[in-house]
């Protein structure tokens, strides 16, 4: 399993009984960089009634802080940190704006309005699935090919680059528990003839089918 980032943060509105919500998301890896963050927005929206925050850093979201900043205890940053935690995605950091209307919304309708704007922030950004593995160049005669993009195919692996000169060349990001297997089963395939070449301890993800390599 992967471990969900924001690989690009974004930004959701909400009106609310005439109150205007507006959520910012951002990746972080510290603690000091979410701070950093929360500062940069409290100084921008200097004049908002509240700026509110929470985030989450960590591969098992050790760091948890969050703030209701003047709104009822636990009716902001709570319900805020709680939709980060639903989500599963770490090293994230959110705050939400609000600039007041003039109608209370009372608990209920705070800790709905806060959720409900976290949720909008996180649908404006990039969410990814970053997982451990390695890059795997696998060399080949062309009587080979056939049988490897299909092993590949069963198994729901592309193909993230190939060259055809004399011999081919596949290139494939593979997930450490499939690592093991795969290999015994492009042995068996190719009779031992295919060549194996294994970058290791990389993390990878997908976005719209195209490859990031961290």
């Amino acid at each position: 399993m992967g471990t969900k980032i924001v690989y690009e943060g974004g930004e959701g509105e909400l009106i609310e009984k005439k109150s205007r919500f507006i959520a910012t998301v951002k990746p972080v890896d510290s603690e000091d960089e979410a701070l950093e963050f929360i500062a940069g927005l409290k100084k921008k929206y200097w004049n908002a009634t509240h700026n509110c925050f929470a985030f989450v850093i960590g591969e098992r979201q050790e760091i948890q802080r969050c703030s209701d900043d003047g709104e009822p205890q636990g009716t902001a940053g709570r319900p805020m940190l709680d939709v980060l935690l639903g989500e599963d995605v770490h090293n994230v950091a959110v705050v939400v704006t609000r600039y007041f209307g003039g109608t209370l919304l009372g608990t209920g309708g705070l800790v709905r309005a806060y959720s409900r704007s976290v949720q909008e922030g996180l649908k404006q950004s990039i969410i990814i699935e970053k997982t451990k593995g390695s890059r795997i160049t696998i060399r080949t005669d062309y009587n080979g090919v056939g049988k490897l993009q299909y092993l590949l195919g069963q198994r729901g692996i592309p193909i993230i680059d190939s060259q055809y000169t004399d011999v081919v060349k596949l290139q494939l990001l593979v997930e450490e528990e499939k690592i093991t297997e795969l290999k015994e089963a492009v042995t068996e395939a190719t009779s031992g003839k295919a060549g194996w070449e294994e970058e290791k301890n990389l993390s990878f993800a997908f976005i719209e089918k195209e490859p990031v390599i961290f």
